[in-house]
């Protein structure tokens, strides 16, 4: 089976605790999240939150290229194209209910988790790597929430995170769906620590000499003190290699503007803002992002700006359960209106790069079709995720 969670349990120095870790392994995939890898990475992270004998877990993705560019949104093509709207919408529910509980589970998981963030992180990656208490990425590691470009929204958890970011950040990241280098990923907070590709193995062999503390809640709160230390102490100590690879901040560069051009109230002035962003006095590396950037926004489905705009600025005060319940109904909602099985044929399936949107501009879209995206499917007692944070 090429699409699976390997795991491995390495001994510490002490004879009694274990660093666990879990690779992603759908390789030919960039490591994205197929149902079945789901199920096993969910089973193994309970089965490790409630063996003793495990202190720290490290989640990575197999190979150098990716540790995950997102969801299984091929197979979920497939379901939409070819089967009824109550098969898609039961595909649908089913997906994305195990992927948010993975993603809640790791948000709130009482044992550090490291995610080594090497190569792409996007979408469904994204889910994952946000939740970690500690973010680690490679110099050459890239992050994106793209969905603008496959006519979905931000989700796994982007109600939540991308409001935890400076006002107007996380609104231009998910309106652009732009990659973002691991020196600016570091100084918008997204990720907490820079590391060689090759540190992965000192950073494992470092952890399984320290000392750790087993049970109990001070214990859990020293164990992730413990590789606070660890993780400053390895940053600090290849400091200078870090440095002599890393790339230029893109972003940061222009966070004045960004920020300038997601305030207000009004998706249409926002967007012709953004567009408006002025690159020509920056250097060639830094206006070739914004470029991009602005042709992502320029290109993407207007429905899923609409939906990124109402998440960032009417559902910043959700609570991490209640963004996870939001984006389920309204992820399902999207699989069965149209926009999202086109978007992914026009980017993955046919690639012919130009999806034929329902509306041909933000201006055009119907704001009672955003309305109805938003509304849940479900009653509260009977929400696939009712229970969760319960």
């Amino acid at each position: 089976m090429s699409d699976n969670v390997k795991f491995e349990q390495r001994l510490c120095a002490d004879g009694s605790h274990q660093i666990a870790i879990a690779t992603l392994n759908n390789i030919g995939s960039l490591n994205a999240l197929t149902f079945n890898m789901l199920e096993q990475l969910h089973e193994l992270l309970i089965h490790w939150r409630d063996d003793p004998s495990i202190v720290c877990v490290l989640l990575e993705g197999e190979g150098e290229k990716a540790f995950c560019a997102g969801g299984d949104v091929r197979a979920m093509h497939d379901v939409m194209s070819t089967q009824t709207k109550a098969q898609a919408q039961e595909f649908c529910t089913n997906y994305f209910t195990l992927e948010y509980q993975c993603d809640y589970l790791i948000h709130t998981y009482p044992k550090p988790i490291i995610a080594w963030g090497e190569g792409i992180v996007m979408g469904g990656g994204m889910g994952l790597f946000m939740g970690a208490s500690h973010k680690v990425m490679t110099p050459s590691s890239r992050l994106a929430m793209p969905e603008v470009t496959i006519g979905l929204y931000p989700d796994v958890g982007g109600t939540w995170f991308l409001n935890q970011l400076d006002e107007g950040i996380g609104l231009f990241l998910g309106l652009t769906g732009v990659m973002v280098n691991a020196s600016d990923a570091v100084d918008i907070r997204m990720a907490d620590y820079i590391l060689p590709a090759e540190s992965r193995e000192r950073l494992i062999e470092t952890l399984q000499i320290q000392y750790w503390v087993k049970g109990s809640d001070n214990g859990a709160e020293e164990n992730h003190g413990t590789v606070n230390d660890v993780l400053s102490l390895l940053s600090e100590h290849s400091a200078n290699e870090v440095e002599d690879q890393k790339p230029s901040n893109q972003l940061i560069p222009f966070g004045s503007k960004i920020k300038k051009a997601c305030e207000g109230n009004d998706l249409s002035n926002i967007s012709r803002e953004v567009l408006a962003i002025d690159s020509s006095a920056h250097p060639e590396a830094e206006a070739k992002w914004m470029s991009r950037a602005q042709q992502s926004h320029r290109l993407g489905s207007p429905i899923s700006s609409h939906l990124c705009f109402r998440q960032i600025k009417e559902y910043q005060h959700l609570s991490l359960e209640q963004c996870f319940r939001l984006e389920l109904g309204l992820s399902v909602s999207c699989g069965l209106l149209g926009e999202f099985q086109e978007g992914v044929r026009a980017r993955l399936i046919d690639k012919d790069g130009e999806p034929v949107w329902l509306y041909k501009s933000i201006e055009s879209v119907d704001s009672g079709v955003i309305d109805d995206l938003f509304m849940s499917l479900w009653e509260e007692d009977s929400h696939p995720l009712a229970k969760l944070g319960r």
